[in-house]
């Protein structure tokens, strides 16, 4: 047998495909993975026809088709006050993961360190060792998941290249508020730590709080690569398109790296999403949407055993079982699939230490009636 040395060698599948695959198995409601189990709109998947048929069915521009970027440009300038230049400053990437792992492998190198904040969605951590990079993780703690910035600091050393933030948080469902942004700012003035902003979930953000963006601020802007998705924004996570935003010359070593990765990306996708996000409603109506399902699902949990977290943003509830067990995360989410036919996932799969708080992650992007009869099943418990 050949030899092959892993470059990931304690990294095995991801939580999320082992859950779905056990939910399959068990024939449970998958409240797991995070997908809607609900069709975009239709006049999306119009464009999207209208676009092959009208010929655009060949490579896009590497950096992607010039109508969605001067759109995308546009969208965040009128949200966040940023100009972003189309031409130099957006790229369109193979979904939000493709974005991070790309901005990741443009400017990690052996020996650097990069902080993450855990529980971090599970890509952050793999890709930077796989880069050579050192993880050093802030553990947060529930049931707010606060971060104390002057323990974060602590971490800093002379080989400190980049900060990982998520806002709004998957898994926790927390956001960064104006406070962690200004302290953000206080600690990394003056340095060359780079930020790597992950707001996928941008538009899911609940009671009127306003997503605290990483271009609403000039002094981190100059400093920071954003991803961002238009699988949660369409719900269509899987077209895998997304977008990364970055000064010039940040964007031009993100560049360099997302043409010998995918090159471009879906075509037609690209010039139906230009054309249907020209109805800013379909962005802004994002958060009612979702609000209503979060509101929906949590006054169902409130019938189960389970203590319910803050959700702040993203659409995930988080829930937590130690009052009621010893068993471990990961032991709790098996059995529920087994037993009650409910797939979660358990939120030490993302911490690297595995910490377990014993809280399971639910996913709410689903239809009415899915959600009643995952808590009907739930309240058996």
């Amino acid at each position: 047998m050949i030899a092959i040395q892993s470059k990931l060698p304690h990294t095995g599948t991801t939580i999320f495909t082992v859950m779905s695959k056990l939910a399959e198995e068990y024939k449970a409601i998958n409240l797991s993975q995070g997908f809607p189990d609900y069709d975009c709109d239709p006049k999306l998947l119009n464009f999207v026809t209208e676009a092959m048929q009208k010929g655009y069915n060949q490579y896009a521009p590497m950096p992607g088709l010039p109508a969605l970027r001067a759109l995308i440009a546009e969208k965040v300038s009128k949200l966040y006050g940023a100009n972003y230049h189309p031409d130099t400053e957006v790229t369109i990437t193979a979904g939000g993961t493709q974005a991070i792992f790309t901005a990741l492998s443009s400017c990690i190198s052996s020996g650097d360190e990069v902080i993450i904040f855990e529980p971090a969605y599970d890509c952050y951590a793999p890709t930077v060792k796989l880069l050579g990079g050192l993880v050093k993780p802030y553990e947060l703690v529930p049931p707010n998941y606060e971060i104390d910035w002057e323990m974060v600091k602590k971490l800093f050393t002379a080989n400190t290249k980049m900060i990982i933030l998520n806002s709004p948080q998957n898994p926790t469902g927390c956001i960064l508020s104006e406070k962690d942004i200004k302290a953000l700012i206080k600690l990394t003035k003056n340095t060359d730590i780079l930020v790597l902003s992950d707001e996928v979930y941008e538009h899911i953000i609940f009671d009127n709080n306003k997503h605290q963006s990483i271009a609403l601020y000039p002094e981190l802007r100059e400093r920071s690569f954003i991803a961002a998705s238009f699988g949660k924004l369409l719900h269509t996570t899987g077209w895998k398109l997304g977008y990364c935003l970055a000064p010039e010359r940040l964007m031009k070593e993100f560049r360099k790296v997302h043409q010998f990765n995918v090159f471009s990306v879906n075509t037609p996708m690209q010039v139906g999403i230009a054309n249907y996000l020209k109805d800013e409603e379909t962005y802004r109506s994002l958060a009612s949407f979702f609000q209503q399902k979060r509101d929906f699902f949590r006054q169902l949990l409130k019938e189960t055993s389970f203590n319910l977290l803050p959700c702040n943003g993203s659409y995930f509830q988080c829930v937590s079982y130690e009052h009621m067990s010893e068993e471990k995360d990961t032991d709790m989410a098996i059995r529920l699939v087994k037993e009650y036919g409910v797939a979660s996932i358990p939120v030490s799969a993302f911490y690297t230490r595995n910490t377990d708080h014993k809280v399971l992650r639910f996913c709410f992007a689903k239809k009415q009636e899915t959600l009643e009869k995952a808590v009907e099943r739930l309240m058996k418990l």
